[in-house]
């Protein structure tokens, strides 16, 4: 990945934080300021209907008032690479995060930890979306899910569109609302699981082909009408949170809403919200307030609750905080013997020769590259007579990207995948920057691509990653040029059905937990520009020239010699 986003939540999850019991007591602020009824935020959540339409600006008088000043100020943090500067770029439309997420998994490779539910409630038009943006704005962290159950109504028939179009069909009914896969999503999400949202087309009252993927929240925000309704999903959520809104002010909102968003005309509005809307929140809707831990008046403006409830996530994260040692991960293995999963190359008078070209410092640039090549096609086809014709691949960026060139020349239009992971260099941490892989992963078998493993950490992120996509542990064949015994150890140790394949084994590491004695480095870090003729060898150079605390750079080169930097994997601003 890229130097890029690091949200705040890992998807990982330490369950450290408070649950209660369905059924039992529950602790409920009730924070309310009597400042007047007339107000209110944009309205855009619950309720069902057609996009598109006129306008009623005489609505505008009715819902705006003078802002409140704001309470929350978002809390400053730290990039992988600095101290000072916060880990994040704005601009008008995007936030793009520059800091890393940190292992959300233990030595053993199992998740240790799970998202931090916060679950919205309310009537339509009562500011749940508000509340929920609110709230990721002020957390400032990334790895942030926000989750709408809008995404989860039901494929409407011939004859419940029919009534749609008249606004005869009740979307504010629990049947209207799959459940099942509704409460399937959110507990894979929360468990760290790669997940499908359907995306539902609020014109044609059906879903749409191309579903969401959503991978990697610390924190998830689940916000809908009937968020409470359903006790299998209420025991997913860890803070529950209901916008009370006064019933006036949701009306004008959703006839402002309907009219100028959604075509509606001013009398279909009021029938479905005199005839449905209004008695499903009091039927459905309003009971499940007793279930709420914080109640949240006015919505959006109430910046005392937002506070408190930011103060709270924040609290529960720092809980479920976990940090790595690599030193204990490279002692913990010491004089055991290699693991059965583990292939070498044969040691043959060529591939002997070959290393000791490579390892040499003073190898010329061009015989590096050309004996370096030789030995990743020799890799590649060695590990493609334990696997199947169809297979996929998947690079660990940066230096893993050097021996894409090699499988592409061996598998006819295989597809590629990339992960950027870099060592946190105030914690020794790996961290997950960037994710794009192939679609269907799942259904085949991965050659996980990385030109060295010393530690195995950022190989045992990655790992997590494609288990996460739900590929099979047995089906994952990594492949390095040159490994060390203590990264083949953390690895089998974690993950023992993954097959390592390799050319040769290190013994020994540095202290800076470099391969010893590894493979050479550049002659000048100043020649850079000489050698960009060939970037995929080049990057092999940069990194092992990076690896060996020459230099340090935040970037990749990607295909074609662009720069891939802070680019934003998966999570983004927290909206998905």
């Amino acid at each position: 990945m890229t130097s890029a986003p690091s949200p705040c939540a890992p998807p990982g999850r330490l369950c450290g934080c408070r649950r209660w019991q369905s059924g039992a007591r529950r602790p409920r602020w009730r924070l309310r300021r009597r400042l007047g009824r007339e107000g209110g935020e944009a309205a855009g959540e619950a309720g069902e209907g057609r996009a598109g339409g006129s306008g009623a600006p005489a609505l505008d008088s009715l819902t705006c008032r003078p802002p409140l000043t704001p309470s929350l100020s978002p809390r400053k943090r730290t990039t992988s690479q600095s101290k000072t500067e916060p880990p994040l770029l704005r601009t008008s439309k995007r936030t793009i995060y520059t800091a890393g997420r940190p292992p959300w998994y233990n030595e053993t490779g199992t998740p240790f930890k799970e998202a931090f539910v916060i679950g919205l409630c309310g009537g339509s038009a009562s500011g749940k979306t508000t509340v929920a943006n609110k709230i990721i704005e002020a957390l400032d962290v990334p790895w942030v899910v926000l989750l709408s159950m809008d995404s989860f109504y039901k494929v409407l028939n011939k004859d419940q569109q029919q009534l749609a179009a008249c606004n005869e069909y009740n979307f504010d009914h629990p049947d209207a609302f799959d459940f099942d896969l509704l409460i399937s999503v959110l507990r894979k999400l929360k468990e760290g699981k790669s997940v499908k949202v359907p995306v539902y087309d609020f014109t044609t009252h059906s879903r749409s082909k191309e579903w969401k993927t959503i991978y990697g929240a610390n924190v998830i925000v689940f916000e809908g009408i009937l968020a409470f309704a359903n006790k299998e999903l209420l025991q997913l959520l860890d803070m529950k949170v209901f916008v009370d809104t006064d019933s006036d002010i949701r009306l004008v909102r959703r006839l402002k809403r309907d009219i100028m968003e959604r075509g509606r005309e001013v009398a279909g509005v009021i029938k479905q919200y005199s005839k449905f809307v209004k008695p499903a929140f009091e039927q459905y809707i309003e009971p499940t307030m007793q279930a709420a831990d914080i109640v949240v008046p006015r919505g959006g403006e109430n910046f005392v609750a937002l506070d408190l409830i930011v103060q709270h996530v924040h609290s529960q994260l720092e809980k479920r905080k976990l940090r790595w040692h690599i030193a204990a991960l490279a002692s913990a293995h010491q004089g055991q013997p290699l693991p059965k999963t583990l292939s070498v190359l044969d040691s043959t008078p060529q591939v002997r020769g070959m290393h000791t070209i490579i390892r040499n410092k003073e190898t010329t640039r061009d015989e590096f590259i050309f004996y370096s090549k030789r030995l990743m096609r020799l890799l590649i086809e060695h590990a493609l007579s334990f696997l199947p014709l169809k297979v996929r691949g998947v690079s660990i960026l940066r230096a893993g990207e050097t021996m894409e060139q090699a499988l592409t020349a061996v598998c006819k239009d295989i597809r590629l995948g990339k992960i950027l992971i870099q060592t946190n260099h105030n914690t020794g941490e790996p961290e997950l920057h960037y994710l794009r892989l192939p679609k269907e992963i799942s259904e085949d078998y991965v050659i996980l691509m990385d030109s060295t493993v010393s530690t195995g950490a950022a190989a045992m992120m990655a790992i997590r990653v494609l288990l996460d996509h739900d590929v099979q542990e047995d089906r994952i064949f990594l492949l390095s040029l040159l490994m060390a015994e203590m990264g083949v150890h953390s690895v089998a140790y974690a993950f023992p059905r993954v097959r390592i394949i390799t050319t040769a084994v290190d013994k020994r590491v540095s202290e800076e937990f470099h391969i010893i004695p590894g493979i050479a480095c550049l002659p000048s870090w100043t020649s850079f520009s000489k050698y960009c003729t060939d970037l995929p060898s080049l990057l092999l150079y940069v990194i092992i020239k990076t690896k060996s605390g020459s230099c340090f750079s935040p970037f990749s080169l990607g295909e074609g010699g662009s720069v891939e930097g802070n680019t934003l994997g998966v999570g983004g601003s927290g909206l998905v």
